[in-house]
């Protein structure tokens, strides 16, 4: 396994819509569990592909956050979103390339997702709490939206200029 550069906004890559996965082989497996990898050394919850510079609908994700609990991770293959709830709920969100930067998104609170696994089988789940919010996040990426194109464009903007602020500082380091 090998730990990924993780891309930081703004970079166009993080705005391009990913292509569907065709090929389910030891190359995408290699990609998950380097994905893993990177999302656990971050520390982080999700982490979708285009994330480490892969234009592939594939995200894998882990929301359990308790110490000495089991870990849970998850890869998602082509993920579509085919429920969503009325109800919706609110949560402080972060992402890995936007680095210490958070802000309140609101989102349905349940969802439930279709999927292929890494065998090439279709999986159905419901998710809701911190789960569903996550997998919403991270489907977002794949379609090239960001948490912060949820915010109003003063923020958005606040946000952006730091991290471009944030990557001339990593460029001279």
């Amino acid at each position: 396994m090998t730990l990924r550069n993780i891309l930081i906004h703004p970079d166009p890559r993080l705005k391009k819509i990913t292509a569907p996965v065709a090929v389910f082989n030891d190359d995408l497996r290699r990609i998950a569990d380097d994905m893993l990898e990177t999302m656990y050394d971050a520390p982080g919850i999700g982490l979708a592909a285009p994330q480490i510079a892969v234009m592939s609908r594939l995200l894998v994700m882990d929301c359990v956050k308790e110490e000495n609990a089991t870990p849970q991770p998850m890869v998602l293959i082509n993920p579509e979103i085919i429920w969503s709830s009325d109800e919706t709920s609110v949560y402080d969100e972060g992402c890995l390339s936007i680095p210490d930067q958070y802000a309140e998104v609101e989102r349905p609170a349940s969802v439930k997702v279709k999927w292929t696994d890494l065998d090439g089988k279709e999986v159905q789940e419901t998710f809701d709490g911190l789960w569903s919010t996550c997998v919403q996040h991270e489907i977002d990426h794949l379609d090239g939206k960001l948490f912060i194109d949820y915010l109003k464009p003063l923020r958005r903007q606040m946000i952006t200029r730091k991290m471009q602020k944030l990557k001339r500082e990593m460029a001279r380091s």
